[in-house]
């Protein structure tokens, strides 16, 4: 075979199939003690497990050295010895609530010591300090592995735990914001189940995004979120705490969000109802952002009243329907800058960089259309609501 061949070949080799079958037989009388000193140095080195390891543990300890010895003695290269194990054990820790960093840092801490009692016992039965370079390299290499697969489990466990969790969110969001929404005991034994502490304050987030899952995602504890009827629903306890409000609208940058008023629980429908309310008027607008709806009571009104707010801002507004587009614009744009300054020509000039004796020509024009209308405290504040029904509202 030429030598760049055989190269290949040894590369892509695992390294204990460089070792030589008799090392194993030599090492295995040292497998017992050197189990119990893994177990001691994994307690003082990890935090995580100075409490105590149990027998899952050392079952585990114990099938990691024999199946390397298995694998050096010649066993099947193709799977790694007790495999399941591993991946199992992985699950396991999940379970526990032991992090995966702790979990790694105990393999590392056992590899170091079997290491340590490996070359040890290698040395007394009279290994060649060839074939232990080689153990050493093979060992970590089969430490690496067995790591990958307990962590493949680990995160296997927390998948599973996570769409757990988010189904059983999704049905507490779902019953909250229910008509009628179900009885207090039972609202109480979702949140257990989902793992959600029920605040006695809470406010309704909805939101749209072109991925709702993923935006959802970056609403950080205690926020919980749901997605369905096309939306993002979410619940935000506490929502007047320092820095909620500044934290949504990082986790929401892209999508367009509105939040209700804060409510007890068993109030979480009409705070929904309000978000989307105010999400329809910040769709409408097309672009992201997070709207509290309490800030724009009066639009929330006007945008609920449906047929009648329409009909107060065509009425009031029908004087102008046979203008030219553009003068007809020109007036609107007139007259909400004249209400907004209090029926002042001055600033209504400021406000839309024009000369002050064209307001006063155009609020010439719109008396003419519209009478004493201008002049009538409640004709003034109809006109404000029809010119708002008119443009959308604009929430911002």
């Amino acid at each position: 075979m030429p030598r760049t061949e055989f190269e290949r070949l040894h590369k892509t080799a695992p390294p204990w199939e460089a070792i030589s079958p008799e090392v194993a037989a030599r090492l295995q009388p040292a497998l017992p003690a050197l189990v119990e000193e893994i177990i001691d140095a994994v307690q003082t080195a990890v935090p995580a497990y100075e409490r105590g390891l149990d027998r899952n543990v050392r079952i585990g300890v114990q099938q990691a050295l024999e199946g390397f010895l298995e694998l050096v003695a010649g066993g099947d290269e193709t799977q790694l010895p007790g495999r399941e194990v591993y991946f199992a054990f992985g699950r396991g820790e999940a379970r526990s609530g032991r992090s995966l960093d702790a979990l790694l840092s105990a393999y590392r801490a056992g590899a170091r010591v079997a290491w340590r009692g490996m070359a040890r016992a290698g040395d007394a039965a009279g290994v060649e300090p060839h074939e232990l370079y080689t153990l050493a390299e093979g060992m970590f290499a089969y430490i690496d592995e067995i790591s990958a697969v307990t962590a493949e489990g680990y995160t296997y466990e927390q998948s599973l735990a996570l769409r757990e969790r988010q189904e059983h969110t999704r049905r507490l969001i779902e019953a909250l914001l229910a008509e009628p929404q179900p009885p207090a005991a039972d609202i109480q034994r979702m949140a257990e189940a989902a793992d959600w502490g029920l605040p006695d304050s809470l406010a309704v987030l909805a939101f749209q995004s072109p991925n709702l899952d993923r935006t959802g995602a970056r609403l950080a504890e205690p926020v919980r979120f749901a997605t369905f009827e096309g939306l993002g629903w979410a619940v935000v306890p506490d929502p007047s705490a320092p820095g909620r409000h500044a934290e949504l609208r990082a986790a929401l940058r892209d999508a367009s969000a509105a939040i209700g008023p804060a409510v007890g629980p068993d109030d979480a429908r009409e705070s929904a109802q309000r978000a989307r309310l105010a999400l329809e008027a910040v769709a409408r607008e097309g672009r992201p952002a997070l709207v509290v709806a309490d800030e724009h009571l009066l639009d929330l009104i006007l945008h609920s009243g449906g047929a009648l707010a329409e009909d107060l801002a065509r009425r009031r507004l029908a004087a102008l329907d046979e203008l030219p587009a553009a003068t007809r614009e020109r007036l609107l744009d007139t007259l909400a800058a004249w209400l907004d300054a209090q029926g002042e020509a001055r600033p209504a000039a400021e406000r839309l960089h024009v000369h002050v004796q064209t307001v006063r020509y155009r609020l010439g024009q719109l008396r003419d259309l519209l009478g004493k209308t201008l002049d009538e405290p409640q004709g003034r504040l109809e006109l404000a609501l029809a010119l708002r029904v008119a443009r959308g509202g604009r929430l911002s």
